[in-house]
């Protein structure tokens, strides 16, 4: 259970807690599609093939396990590769990476997610703890965060108690004075845990909770995350 007089910031996870991620990347790699076929078709070509575009993946991944917690360089190196392989200029690498990097941060928030920010933002200031390379300032809710922590930035992600301790560090409070919210069991659940953190498991498909241990409390949506914390001190 929740000990809400213990709460005095918030740690909150971004893609797939306040947005779904997979549309936005499909959007984004689709807009970077379009730039290489007038630039550099030939790794176009690469890009619209599955199984080539999983193999540029799987091989950076293997030979630059340096970029492991770096989203934007381990994309940007995937298309340094392509346009290196299909014989095309690798300068076109950085502004590709550009194209696709805006529209990376065009998300669609949940309907639950403004809402629930400002009541947050309200009580506790608000820490982003993410592995993924979304800018809060550039997507639009940068307003609701006193800080944010990204594994591209700090060095480690989640479930690295690092990042954890770093981001309630960055609140000005205690790792046992954060709640932490997110989707993942393991990186967000476990992680918040293992750094000592009390958790809420942000669970919107209603799947059972199949580890130990438990997070604190679980919620289907963000709006629910209201109710359970109405009585936490401002």
């Amino acid at each position: 259970m929740l000990d809400l007089s213990k709460i005095r910031a918030i740690g909150l996870d971004l893609d797939d807690t306040l947005w779904p991620i997979w549309p936005t990347i499909e959007r984004a790699e689709q807009q970077l599609q379009q730039w290489l076929v007038q630039r550099a078709p030939l790794a176009a070509g690469v890009f619209s093939d599955p199984a080539a575009r999983l193999e540029l993946r799987e091989h950076v991944a293997r030979s630059r396990p340096d970029l492991g917690h770096d989203m934007s360089a381990l994309r940007l190196e995937i298309i340094r590769l392509a346009l290196e392989r299909a014989g095309e200029d690798t300068a076109h690498a950085a502004p590709a990476f550009e194209v696709f990097f805006e529209h990376r941060m065009r998300v669609d928030l949940f309907a639950d997610a403004v809402p629930a920010l400002q009541f947050l933002a309200s009580r506790f200031p608000i820490v982003a703890i993410s592995n993924g390379n979304a800018d809060v300032a550039r997507v639009g809710i940068g307003a609701h965060f006193k800080a944010s922590m990204s594994a591209h930035l700090f060095g480690v992600g989640k479930p690295d108690i690092r990042i954890f301790h770093a981001a309630a560090a960055a609140a000005g409070v205690r790792p046992d004075e954060v709640l932490h919210i997110g989707d993942d069991p393991e990186l967000d659940v476990l992680g918040g845990l293992n750094a000592g953190m009390q958790t809420v498991w942000v669970n919107r498909s209603g799947q059972p909770w199949r580890l130990e241990p438990q997070p604190h409390a679980s919620v289907t949506d963000l709006g629910q995350l209201r109710d359970l914390l109405g009585g936490a001190p401002k």
